[in-house]
């Protein structure tokens, strides 16, 4: 990742040099996911395109755009054409702001009149989502309004009926149900973004007027930073681990120097308040999936001496890996990425040494490492660089870090094992294998677009690709939930396929993925036996897997020949495997009970 590309970032220089950027994210070597993205603007959009390009890049995917005309939003949206039919959208982004509000209340206007008013400007953008989600069937991602630049009514125009600040508030909250009661749309909060920026600067009237842009040109950044941060988060680009230094960045002062009662944490002092609120914002990661772990060049006892300061907000048992050690913190987090069975890609860590950051940027294999700046600045820039960015919330993403707990013990527990068949039946494992239900569609999304090693073809599907699938009788649809006597792993694999007519009925793999959370537990048979038995359900005695290999998915690369595929086909390392289902087919899962139901 390109360090100009995180905040705090200079967007002048952006602007200035988005060629030679683009030049170099473009040279580095990565493999990226490409989607095809329609913006369509009420505003002018050209350059929104051209420093989106950069963000998402940074993030590993490769965009190509659909620009509607000027002020075509509308238009585009609801009645098409047939250059935005054949581009075929992924994602669908609206750049509208409160210049495309058509009617403002007046200060004479009565309530009733001020809700018809609302009303009328709310169908406008509702009628033009579903014409959106009927036609491309594509998450869509909406601005909401910003405040207006004048205040008519002062401070009450956030309370009059004719108040346009009141209008904006009631039309944004109106813009929120909508996203909560639709999966794949989602809001980008420029009202909040504006607010940061500082609203002045941000609706500076003259690049409207000259340009017909909705905001400052040198917001643009910041803008479309943040919808980038949505665009990867939807593809399953969010980091899963926040990797913590101890001294001076989550108390002030060094502890096996200073001693745990010279600590700067707690309400005693205005920088003990300052760690503290930002312990308490680190805590509150853990309640979105975020995995908390420590890398410190410490003494063990000191650092854990530390984390049960008083007056701390976080303890020892907040963390999953605490290495509190003299070693690298660069070979630190490698080591924390191989015990958490991740990629050091996923993590992000905090330090307020420039020296360490550096080291650990240069050695750690892509691991985010951001300038976090002085302990007031450590939430502000965590937090602006949306590493961790929502738009799906799921049970196993709040559970994540009990999960990985319990993977602790298990490892523990193996450890007293000899025989490792043993080991496997002491865990009381149960399983539930079922087609894709509703209750994990968004579950079943976030896998296929964040499993990247145990993952055959590396496919990925939007939350409202994955429902469209579920319906259409030609595919087969498994998802897998794991359990055992330590605890509920959640949904963990997932299989798709697509079934082809012809002299022999055959099924074809597009995606075969499971959590490396559950690497060598037998889960991959259990969902190969459940597999078979949904092919014999539907006449299928042919079943075709496909490997396309990635610099990540080395591990799975013979993945098929152990399920007693045979290799077909090899082109450049993408392999065919084929699979006759035998009449007398016998089960290869031993150590899991497959549960009828939950």
């Amino acid at each position: 990742m390109l360090k100009e590309l995180e905040y705090p970032f200079d967007s002048e220089f952006i602007l200035k040099k988005s060629k030679s950027l683009k030049r170099q994210l473009l040279s580095d070597g990565s493999r990226r996911i490409k989607k095809n993205i329609a913006v369509l603007g009420g505003s002018t959009t050209h350059d929104v395109i051209r420093i989106l390009e950069l963000f998402l890049l940074n993030q590993g995917i490769e965009p190509s755009f659909y620009e509607s005309e000027y002020g075509q939003y509308w238009e585009d949206a609801v009645f098409g054409n047939e250059a935005l039919n054949a581009f075929r959208p992924d994602i669908v982004y609206v750049h509208t702001s409160n210049r495309n509000i058509s009617a403002w209340p007046s200060v004479t206007d009565t309530p009733e009149m001020m809700e018809e008013l609302l009303e009328h400007q709310y169908e406008h953008f509702r009628s033009m989502w579903e014409k959106i989600r009927e036609n491309w069937s594509c998450p869509i991602i909406q601005n909401n309004m910003e405040y207006p630049f004048y205040r008519l009514l002062g401070n009450q125009d956030c309370v009059n009926p004719g108040g346009r600040t009141l209008f904006v508030n009631r039309l944004n909250e109106k813009f929120a149900a909508y996203a909560r009661e639709n999966s794949n749309f989602y809001i980008n909060d420029i009202n909040y973004q504006s607010a940061v920026y500082g609203l002045d600067e941000w609706a500076d009237t003259f690049y409207w007027h000259m340009y017909k842009y909705a905001l400052c040109l040198k917001a643009v950044p910041w803008l479309t930073h943040n919808i980038a941060n949505i665009i990867k988060s939807i593809y399953g680009k969010n980091k899963k681990s926040l990797v913590l230094d101890l001294d001076n960045t989550l108390w002030g002062g060094i502890v096996g120097d200073d001693g745990v009662e010279n600590l700067e944490i707690g309400p005693e002092t205005s920088m003990g308040q300052v760690y503290a609120e930002f312990q308490g914002y680190v805590k509150s990661l853990k309640d979105i999936g975020v995995m908390l772990n420590v890398n410190s060049k410490n003494e063990e006892e000191n650092a854990l001496a530390g984390l049960n300061h008083p007056d701390g907000v976080v303890n020892p048992d907040d963390f999953i890996i605490i290495k509190a050690n003299w070693e690298p913190k660069s070979e630190n987090m490698l080591a924390i990425a191989h015990e958490l069975n991740i990629l050091p890609d996923s993590l992000v860590f905090a330090d307020d040494n420039p020296a360490e950051r550096e080291i650990v940027r240069e050695n750690a294999q892509g691991a985010a490492v951001p300038e976090i700046g002085t302990p007031e600045q450590y939430i502000r820039v965590l937090d602006h660089n949306g590493y961790f960015e929502v738009t799906q919330l799921s049970e196993d993403d709040r559970k994540r870090n009990e999960m990985y707990k319990a993977n602790a013990l298990r490892t523990k527990q193996q450890a007293s094992f000899t025989d490792y068949g043993e080991y496997l039946t002491s865990l009381g494992m149960r399983a539930v294998i079922r087609p894709f239900e509703a209750l994990y569609m968004a579950r079943i999304a976030q896998l296929t677009n964040k499993s990247n090693q145990f993952n055959l073809t590396t496919r990925r599907y939007s939350q409202a690709e994955i429902e469209l699938l579920a319906h259409k009788k030609e595919y087969v649809t498994l998802y897998g939930k794991l359990e055992d006597k330590f605890g509920d792993n959640g949904v963990v694999s997932v299989i798709i396929g697509h079934e082809e007519e012809g002299p022999v009925k055959a099924l074809h793999i597009d995606l075969w993925l499971m959590s490396c959370r559950v690497l060598k537990r037998d889960m991959e048979f259990a969902m190969m036996d459940c597999l078979v038995g949904e092919c014999k359900k539907r006449g299928i005695t042919t079943v075709y897997g496909y490997y396309y290999p990635t610099s990540k998915n080395g591990m799975v690369k013979e993945f098929y020949g152990l399920q007693g595929f045979e290799q077909i086909s090899s082109t450049e390392g993408n392999t065919v495997w084929r699979f006759e289902i035998a009449k007398d087919y016998e089960n290869k899962n031993k150590y899991i009970k497959i549960m009828e139901n939950e």
